[in-house]
Formats: C-alpha cells, structure tokens, sequence
C-alpha cells in the first residue's frame, strides 16, 4: 500500500501504515527485510553493519626486554614463544686421546596462548631469551634464556639447559595452552663415548627431538618441533639441534638437526677446528665436543615471540601465517 497526503507525511503515518503503534520509540527501528518496526536496542550495527579489526601480527626474534601497545580495536591477542636453546660444552685439551662426553644443550620450549585480553592503547611487555653460550668443561656452558609475554605466568618457552659432562640434560619447559619442551640431551657413559647432540626445540604439540650420543632423533611425532643434532662418536663433535618456527605448527624436524615448522636446521660440522654447532633458529640446542682438537661446541639458538590479531586466527594452525 503506498501513502498518499496532499499535505505532510507524519511519522505516525508511516508507523500505522506499517502495523506499529504510537507513539514512536527511540527503541524501535524497521526490520530491513519485512520494514515493520521492531522493538529492542539499536546499535551502529544496525545502520554500518558489524566492525572487525584487520589482521595483524608483532614479532620479536632478537634476545632483549621490548615493550608492545595494542592497536586501535584490538582487545584480545594470540602469543606464541620459543626460549633460547642451551650452550654446548666443549673439553679443554687439544689431544685427540680423550674421549670424555662433553654434551651438547637442551632445546629451548614453545609455548602458545590463545584469547589473551588486551586494553586498547595500553603496552606490554615482551621478554626474548637469549640462546646459551658455548662454554669449557673448567668453566661451562650457559642455559638458554626464557621469553614470555607480560608475565611467565601467562605464556613462555623456558631456555634448555647448558651441556654438561657426563649429564643428562633436559630441554626447557613451556606454559601456556599448548606448546611442547625442548628435547634432552641423554648421556650414556662418561668415557668413550662421543658428545650428545644438542636437543631440538620443543613443538606446537609435543616434544623437540631427545639427542644421544650414538645418533640422533625426530622430533617427538606430529608435534611439529625440532630435530635433535648429531651424535659424535669416540672423541669428535655433535651437532646443534633444529630450532622451530613462529608461523604455527608445521613438519616435524628430522633427526640430525632438522628445524620443525620452518625453524633452522642445526650446523653440523665434523672436523678439526671446525665451529659449525650451532643450534637452529629458533631453540636449538648447541652441539659439544669430547675435544677442542675437534673444534670448540655450538651456542644455543636464540629465542622468540610472535603475537597475533584477527578473526579468526589461533595457534597452533588456524590462520597463523605472516598476513
């Protein structure tokens, strides 16, 4: 039915016209499908549809305390970290005679955390571990540091602890909603056995690869971690462990220091003077060496944190790519 006036329309008119009734209130609006009034709360939604915030990430890959200011219209945040990987050790004769184990470190550990409540315009802090240092049996190698967002209460990957002789060590722990611990580094015998390799970081969902002395391992299955570094045999050096990346979960690292989900492989390098043990990016542990004929033991792999917002975006996987 269309209104027809020789004068002015009201809007009483339009009202009765479309089955309301009067007087008009600040709580009704029209229906856009039917145009009959209906009752309840008008909102900007109503008149410029829903709001959403654009996608967005921060990340921090250099060791060091930061501090992060939420964007405009962002009040929650998705946080993943990755703690530094231990130091290897390395012995302190040059003769190729002595075959002590010197080991390499544990893998530093990832942690995740979805729905994080943020204050627009409000700053955080950010803490990246530094990866350990390579160190002499007399005076040691040093553990990976820790990373976390605003506190170690809320998310954080834990450094893996620094290699050791004749000592099994253990990859650093994680909190969060998921995540993994940095793989160990296992000791077998104290002579006569070549260092353990550095142990791989830890994964979305499991375990960084464990290293040995006679070999090395996967990351733990389907955890998307680093692979541990080569095991020495007799008196040579081991390799670093895989470090694992920050762009949610992927493959899992391979032995020999394999990075997992696109974190850097381990160096591995078997020779005398040779330096290549380093822990993969990002976690890795660093290789030993039962000599510093063999060359010097690796540093750990430096640690991360990686922040994300959006819809619909969450660790491990769902849309956690660079957008």
């Amino acid at each position: 039915m269309v209104l027809q006036s020789s004068g002015a329309i009201s809007l009483d008119d339009i009202q009765t016209e479309f089955g309301g009734t009067n007087p008009i209130s600040i709580d009704e609006y029209y229906d856009a499908a039917s145009g009959i009034p209906v009752s309840g709360v008008i909102s900007f939604s109503d008149f410029y549809g829903a709001t959403s915030v654009p996608s967005g990430q921060a990340e921090y890959t250099t060791a060091g305390t930061y501090s992060w200011t939420a964007p405009d219209g962002v009040t929650s945040v998705c946080v993943v970290c990755v703690g530094g990987g231990g130091g290897g050790m390395y012995y302190n004769s040059s003769s190729s005679g002595y075959t002590y184990s010197m080991n390499g470190g544990g893998g530093g550990g990832l942690g995740w955390k979805n729905n994080i409540s943020v204050t627009p315009g409000s700053s955080y802090t950010v803490v990246v571990g530094a990866g350990g240092l390579k160190g002499v049996y007399n005076t040691g190698s040093t553990a990976g540091g820790t990373s976390y967002f605003i506190n170690t209460s809320t998310v954080a990957g834990y450094g893996g602890n620094p290699g050791r002789y004749n000592t099994t060590i253990s990859g650093g722990t994680y909190v969060g909603d998921g995540g993994g611990n940095g793989g160990d580094c296992t000791n077998s015998s104290y002579s006569g056995s070549g260092p353990c390799g550095g142990g791989g970081a830890g994964g979305y969902s499991g375990k960084g690869g464990n290293g040995t002395h006679t070999g090395s391992n996967a990351a733990s299955g389907n955890s998307g971690g680093g692979g541990s570094g080569n095991g020495g045999s007799s008196n040579t050096t081991s390799g670093g462990g895989g470090g694992v990346g920050i762009y949610g979960k992927g493959d899992d690292g391979t032995a020999n220091g394999g990075g997992g989900s696109g974190g850097g492989d381990g160096q591995y390098t078997e020779a005398a003077g040779a330096t290549q043990h380093n822990g993969g990016s990002f976690g890795g542990g660093g290789g030993g060496s039962s000599s510093d004929y063999w060359g010097t033991a690796g540093n750990g792999g430096g640690g991360a944190v990686r922040i994300i917002w959006g819809p619909d975006r969450s660790f491990p996987s769902t849309n956690t790519a660079d957008v």
